[in-house]
């Protein structure tokens, strides 16, 4: 693993600008003075007026928040996308492969390279999946993996998402703001479009359509509603694939299949891109007290009536305990070598790796397994000790409950702050879809800590978001 000094990915040791930023260097040097605060200000305005905001639970300033975007790209060359490209496409495959296996014959378990306890009592493993056979044996459809970089050539997968994962509107809606601001930095190289990803999403929801389906497939956009923090990205979505954005009132169930009530009389649906969890998806299967899902759709589902994207219980696959096992699940799966490695990590039911988390913690970073958006960890080095030590009880009380890793030197990009441009710690989310075959949308979201020293990215913590550029050969 790199040394403590973030990797700078803009900068060489010696100062000189690194090969992929020399247009982007050289564009920096030839704006007048103020052109990037008045960027930055036009850059808000337009995401206030395109209304891309996120919610924040709890937050006293309000519910709705525009997302903090820097107007300063991040680049990638092309042969570092490709490199990370086919370690993603690696890991996506292995991941499905092994949920098909562990909610069928559960051949992993049986081998003893993943206990089974770890899988069958874990809350994320949904026991309702057994001998289900998914459209073209896919479970996850929709994957972001995060990514970080702590060298020229080394990155560190940082956690798996396969439920729902979120942000790819600010992706699509950066770039957009981009063209807009600086469209003369786009004509001096060649960058990777994103703006496939609508069209691609549809193409893969409609490859998972029942096979029974005839014509082109109705597909829907199911979500929780107005106060989900990620209800701009649901309504965006299906805008842009021209898919009919629902909630669960708009959806019943009648012999076995789902339909949509409509103006002109119920419509069948095909295919549900859903963004509630599985918790919610069906009151008569899983929580009786949802409001959220549709009544009977689990057994319309079951029957292969409907497909549901993500599949009900993917979440094992991104369980953070299971996390530490994915290279093993890529060479069981696959026969190769993981192309894209883990960030090492503590399992603090090991009485002895658990006398040393406690005994470092202030170095390390304390994740809960079932935590996400930032929230249910701890960054050991930015922690006073009143936290290390409320999280050494918590790991005492509930050590399966807590991962445990090293803090790594999260690669830095330059960001316009308001001291000018200074380097800020990123990470990186590329979006991945998987039906009749892997599309991978070059970059991905780059999500960037805008406080000095942070290393926490989200947005719900403070966390902003840049345009990515891989560029072309």
């Amino acid at each position: 693993m790199a040394d403590s000094k973030p990797f700078d990915e803009m900068y060489n040791a010696d100062g000189s600008v690194r090969e992929p930023y020399r247009a982007l260097a050289q564009w920096l040097e030839e704006q007048p003075d103020k052109a990037l605060t008045l960027m930055q200000s036009d850059a808000e305005a337009i995401f206030r007026k395109l209304g891309i905001t996120f919610a924040v639970y709890g937050s006293e300033e309000g519910t709705e928040k525009v997302i903090p975007f820097d107007v300063i790209p991040r680049i990638i060359a092309a042969q570092e996308w490709r490199k990370l490209s086919k370690g993603i496409e690696q890991r996506v495959k292995a991941l499905n492969a092994f949920l098909y296996d562990i909610y069928h014959r559960q051949e992993i378990l049986k081998a003893g390279r993943i206990p089974e306890r770890l899988i069958l009592q874990n809350s994320a493993f949904c026991p309702e999946m057994m001998g289900l056979e998914p459209a073209k044996g896919v479970y996850a459809h929709i994957i972001g993996v995060d990514i970080v970089r702590v060298g020229p050539d080394e990155f560190y997968v940082l956690e798996d998402n396969l439920r729902t994962p979120s942000g790819v509107s600010y992706m699509l809606e950066d770039r957009e703001a981009m063209m807009i601001l600086a469209p003369d930095l786009f004509q001096r190289q060649k960058v990777a479009p994103v703006d496939t990803y609508p069209e691609n999403l549809r193409r893969t929801l409609e490859s998972v359509a029942p096979a029974a389906s005839s014509g082109a497939p109705n597909i829907v956009v199911l979500t929780p509603g107005i106060y989900n923090s990620a209800y701009f990205e649901h309504s965006f979505l299906a805008d842009q694939m021209g898919a009919t954005l629902c909630e669960g009132p708009d959806l019943f169930v009648d012999g076995g299949k789902v339909y949509m009530r409509t103006t002109t009389g119920p419509e069948r649906v095909d295919v549900i891109y859903r963004r509630i969890d599985d918790d919610y998806l069906d009151p008569l299967t899983f929580r009786p007290d949802s409001m959220l899902g549709v009544p009977g759709l689990f057994n319309a589902y079951r029957a292969g009536n409907v497909t549901l994207v993500n599949a009900p219980g993917t979440g094992i696959a991104d369980d953070k305990a299971v996390y530490t096992y994915v290279p093993e699940i890529v060479e069981f799966y696959l026969g190769e070598k993981a192309l894209l490695q883990n960030v090492p990590t503590y399992n603090c039911t090991d009485k002895e790796q658990r006398n040393w988390v406690l005994a470092n913690i202030g170095d390390l970073v304390v994740k809960e397994v079932h935590g996400s958006g930032g929230y249910g960890m701890m960054v050991g080095p930015t922690s006073n000790k009143a936290m290390h030590n409320e999280f050494r009880k918590k790991i005492e009380a509930r050590p399966d409950n807590y991962i445990v890793q090293p803090t790594l030197a999260l690669s830095t990009c330059p960001t316009y702050v308001n001291a000018g441009i200074a380097p800020r710690h990123v990470d990186l989310r590329p979006y991945v879809l998987v039906g009749d075959e892997v599309r991978i949308t070059p970059g991905g979201l780059t999500r960037v800590a805008l406080k000095k020293g942070s290393l926490v990215v989200n947005s719900s913590q403070g966390g902003g978001t840049k345009d990515t550029w891989v560029l072309e050969d």
